[in-house]
């Protein structure tokens, strides 16, 4: 196998993983991430692996190109075309507002009325073309958009998922008459009832479409002049990679991939050492991302908004985030009470011990004034970072020291305190709150600041012992690597389970099996098998809401549908109803399995035994208010087997593991840092 790439772009930094099966090697390395321009801070991690790029093979790469161009609203200009009388469907969206009590808030979508046109056409529920799309009104449409004032037409017609044609038809009529104007049918896209859901997934896949196309193509360009022959392969919200041409076709499927390569390598690695059940904590410069594993296997939600009014509705792991990073900025609120986050230093101007500016402390900062951060070899060292304690100190003391009323030290375990109970209520979020006992669990803790922080978290909800991977650091880009091919598919059906026709059924599930294998040999990558995984969302007439069902096979029986029903549903909800079921939506996943590395080999190459000569120096850390002599010690010079208690500091390249007093540490046989919470 030739040398493969993981690269994962954060708001901070950006990870890489370089794995040469071959010679039993795998690098990890982390820069600073460029916000203004993210192929420089990709082909600078590149550069500083020291290989030749046409050495290299094929590289998977997290990117939240896509995810800022949306938020920042900096995507192509867009125009929509809509069955009339619903051109404003983006905007009623469904009767919500941004604040729950006063009429209060602001909310612009993406694409503004002034761009946003209708046309006489009408498809049924049922599919049944009730009037064909007007070709005079779809030119008319057309001459109100002036050449160059728009780069994409999104064509969102009602019931499209029951009947395409019309659709079809349209986008036939724009690429004839105006080929400068790309064309996206939220059909394509999103073949799935509920309107405004559909329309607003066509418009971000648009919206952003451009600005994907132009940074993987680059991208791709620089890569080739350098002599490089491999594949881009990118990563998907779903956990799954694709390649970077379906990537520009289909871009809204690589919006919030970034934290999905840290669940793909957490589960692994999780599973590996015996602990099927996790909880994924991946705390980096920015924000902190939690997921729960059950069984080895993450779940899945259906739709996630990219800020008020804007969903999306495509399959992503179910991952919970809030603004707690090593970046996040702690303040005093106009109640006097200390916050941290959600607003960051990000990479630049970034905390204020990197001085580069930054004027407000942050929990790196915190970090560093109590001794648990080495200013002197911080992550990225190699890059050029270190760390000014007393800038940091200086900058604590006044904006948060001060105006309460305590030592810096003080406000330093202040702010660490904050965020802890910030993250442990997004922990409890997606464990608790939804049935789950934390106890059964193990924290599976990565990203840059995530080892610093686990410790606390676990004991603070009870979960007794943490995992710390041998490659914390660089985790998510790690499942860049570690992650299979994988396409989602779904189409609407709403019929009664009992007028099902199964033979219908089955044929839509066989074509959405041979649409994802048709992709899978496009993307030229080598796997071991193709698996299909088939589901159907289904719930009790009267219902809105579905649960996901997974089907034994393509062709499952009335009563095999219904025992799986029954069985989901008690799981969820604890009761079943006398009531009839309805089929809403069929699902398939075709999965690509990859040759993936073992990660039990992941270049870990550590001495057997508790050998008592490991390297080991002092240093003083403030703990619970009073400074004491920390031991600290090397990562890598950390023997299999070895065991030492805390408190304790733990340093490599990539991040430092904080273990708090009351607990004890080991090495299990993979490398990987377990610590039971005391």
């Amino acid at each position: 196998m030739a040398k493969i790439v993981g690269i994962d772009v954060g708001g901070t930094f950006t990870d890489l993983v370089l794995l040469d099966e071959q010679a039993g090697r795998l690098l990890a390395l982390k820069v600073p991430s460029t916000p203004h321009d993210q192929s420089e801070g990709f082909m600078a991690a590149l550069a500083a692996t020291g290989e030749p790029i046409s050495d290299l093979g094929d590289v998977f790469h997290g990117s939240t190109v896509g995810l800022n161009a949306a938020i920042e609203r900096r995507g192509a200009e867009c125009v929509l075309l809509a069955t009339r009388g619903f051109r404003d469907i983006l905007e009623l969206r469904r009767r919500d507002r941004p604040n729950t009590y006063g009429l209060t808030g602001f909310f612009e979508p993406l694409i503004s009325r002034d761009h946003r046109f209708e046309v006489d056409e009408r498809v049924d529920h049922q599919g049944s073309v009730l009037e064909p799309v007007s070709e005079a009104g779809v030119i008319e449409f057309l001459r109100q958009v002036p050449i160059g004032s728009a780069a994409v037409v999104v064509v969102a017609f009602l019931h499209s998922y029951a009947n395409t044609v019309n659709e079809r038809m349209a986008g036939e009529i724009i690429n004839r008459e105006r080929p400068d104007l790309h064309v996206v049918l939220s059909s394509d896209v999103l073949p799935e009832i509920r309107e405004f859901e559909r329309t607003s997934t066509a418009v971000l896949n648009g919206y952003i479409q451009p600005v994907m196309a132009r940074y993987l193509g680059s991208l791709q360009g620089r890569l080739a002049r350098q002599g490089h022959r491999g594949s881009v392969m990118v990563l998907q919200c779903n956990g799954g990679i694709m390649s970077a041409d379906n990537a520009v076709a289909r871009p809204v499927q690589t919006l919030f991939s970034g934290p999905a390569g840290g669940v793909v390598a957490g589960a692994a690695i999780a599973g590996a050492a015996g602990y099927p059940h996790a909880i994924c904590c991946d705390m980096g410069g920015t924000s902190f991302d939690v997921s729960l594993i059950y069984n080895g296997a993450a779940s899945y939600i259906e739709e996630r908004k990219i800020e008020y009014g804007i969903p999306m509705r495509i399959p992503s792991i179910d991952i919970t985030s809030v603004g707690a990073g090593g970046g996040s900025v702690a303040w005093i609120d106009r109640a006097g009470l200390l916050q941290v986050g959600p607003r960051s230093a990000g990479a630049i101007p970034g905390p204020v011990c990197y001085g580069a500016g930054g004027l407000e402390p942050t929990v790196t900062d915190a970090n560093l004034i109590l001794g648990r951060i080495n200013g002197g070899n911080p992550i990225a060292g190699e890059a050029g970072f270190r760390l000014d304690a007393e800038l940091a100190a200086r900058a604590m003391q006044e904006r948060v020291g001060d105006p309460l009323g305590l030592s810096a030290h003080e406000a330093a375990n202040a702010v660490i305190e904050v965020v802890n109970s910030n993250m442990a209520s997004a922990i409890r979020v997606i464990s608790v709150e939804r049935g789950y006992d934390p106890r059964d669990f193990v924290l599976v803790a990565f990203g840059g600041a995530g080892p610093l922080h686990a410790t606390a978290l676990a004991r603070e909800l009870g979960i007794p012992r943490v995992l710390v991977p041998y490659y914390p650091g660089v985790t998510s880009a790690l499942g860049c690597v570690m992650a299979d091919l994988r396409h989602d598919f779904v189409q609407t059906v709403n019929e009664p389970l009992e007028d099902m026709d199964l033979a219908s059924m089955s044929a839509v599930l066989g074509r959405q099996r041979s649409e994802g294998e048709a992709l899978l040999a496009s993307e030229r990558v080598a796997v071991n098998e193709v698996q299909a995984i088939y589901e159907a969302s289904m719930g009790y007439e009267g219902q809105i809401h579905t649960v996901r069902v997974p089907l034994p096979s393509q062709a499952p029986s009335r009563q095999e549908l219904a025992e799986a029903f029954a069985r989901v549903y008690q799981a969820t909800y604890g009761y079943l109803l006398d009531y009839p079921v309805r089929l809403l939506n069929l699902r398939t996943a075709v999965v690509g399995v990859r040759q993936k590395p073992q990660v039990e080999q992941l270049g870990v190459s550590l001495p057997n035994g508790a050998s008592s000569e490991v390297p080991l120096t002092l240093r003083k850390v403030y703990v619970g208010g009073t400074e004491v002599d920390c031991p600290v010690y090397s990562r890598g010079a950390l023997p299999l087997g070895f065991r030492f208690n805390g408190p304790a500091v733990v340093e490599q390249g990539d991040t430092t593991t904080w273990v708090e007093p009351g607990s004890a540490a080991s090495v299990d046989e993979a490398g990987n840092l377990i610590v039971e919470v005391g």
